[in-house]
């Protein structure tokens, strides 16, 4: 915990019980999103241009076209929809063609996927104190259920809460585009709910409706995310106990820079993305500085190892 904020002891010395809710942020809060995405798209994006023989330089504007046009950079359709890939391709779709280039993704997505260390048992001495748990997360939904699944939190997690997903390509049905058993899709335990398409962080109104469904109020609830400008000050706004993942906070790096190039974030976006940062410096109550397992103590249980 930094030296300066209001200490473990401060925090549950605030009310006679303990929370009875944890909210919390996924995406480089649970897992690493970053790392993940970007060694699978550029492992996908490096065989398409060796096989297609189309450099990135023509594929990178169309793909944040696509991605734009969709509203993810997660895109499952993407090949078929970028023109250069088309016309690479002739006859046969850009999906077929370049098979090798989605096994690249798809094999480096499975690799790079895995909780941060503690995550696991912490969520599950959480549960068995009896403390619900919910994610809100602004990822779409098929992408981040595989998440939930491939980590093993489906029923770790009492409540999703996300966006729907993409829409289809043009005349394909959810039928049509699966190629594994029914059960393979989806969350078995983990209960799905959707939030209005589009909806971003900070987002107080969505917050509240969360904390409305699971039938708690605020002094009840604990919520930890990795940004400092959606996720906390959000917490803060509506008056629930905020935990910062500083741990999980994105950095600036070299490999940013592809995902810039490649984003589905509009130039509204961006802009709004600027106006955040310019908002008075947030001061988080509480900080994660090595990892989730540093969470325990805010519920009054005792640390687990990572």
């Amino acid at each position: 915990m930094s030296v300066g904020l209001v200490t473990v002891a401060d925090v549950n010395s605030r009310t006679d019980s303990r929370p009875r809710l944890l909210v919390t942020d996924l995406d480089n809060t649970l897992w690493d999103w970053f790392a993940a995405w970007h060694a699978s798209f550029s492992a996908m994006l490096d065989r398409l241009t060796e096989i297609s023989g189309v450099p990135a330089e023509v594929l990178e504007p169309q793909i944040r076209a696509v991605h734009q046009a969709r509203g993810t950079a997660e895109y499952s359709f993407l090949l078929d929809e970028v023109p250069a890939l088309v016309e690479a391709s002739g006859t046969v779709p850009p999906s077929q063609r370049y098979d090798e280039a989605l096994h690249q993704l798809h094999s480096r997505r499975r690799a790079m996927t895995r909780l941060y260390p503690g995550v696991l048992d912490t969520l599950t001495s959480l549960k068995a104190a009896g403390i619900a748990v919910a994610a809100y997360t602004e990822s779409l939904a098929y992408w981040t259920e595989w998440r939930i699944r491939w980590t093993g939190l489906d029923g770790l997690i009492d409540r999703l809460y996300s966006a729907p997903d993409h829409d289809l390509p043009n005349g394909l049905t959810r039928e049509q585009v699966r190629t594994k058993a029914d059960d393979e899709y989806g969350l078995r335990h983990t209960k799905h709910l959707p939030l209005p398409r589009g909806v971003m962080k900070p987002n107080a109104e969505i917050l509240r409706s969360i904390l409305d469904d699971c039938g708690v109020q605020p002094d009840q609830v604990v919520y930890v995310g990795d940004s400092l400008m959606k996720d906390i000050a959000m917490a803060q706004s509506v008056g629930v106990l905020d935990v910062h993942a500083k741990y999980g906070e994105a950095h600036e790096k070299a490999e940013y820079e592809l995902l810039r190039r490649v984003t589905h974030w509009t130039d509204k976006d961006v802009q709004r993305e600027k106006e955040l940062s310019l908002r008075p410096e947030v001061r988080p109550t509480v900080v994660l500085q090595r990892g989730f397992a540093e969470l325990l103590p805010v519920f009054g249980l005792d640390r687990v190892s990572a």
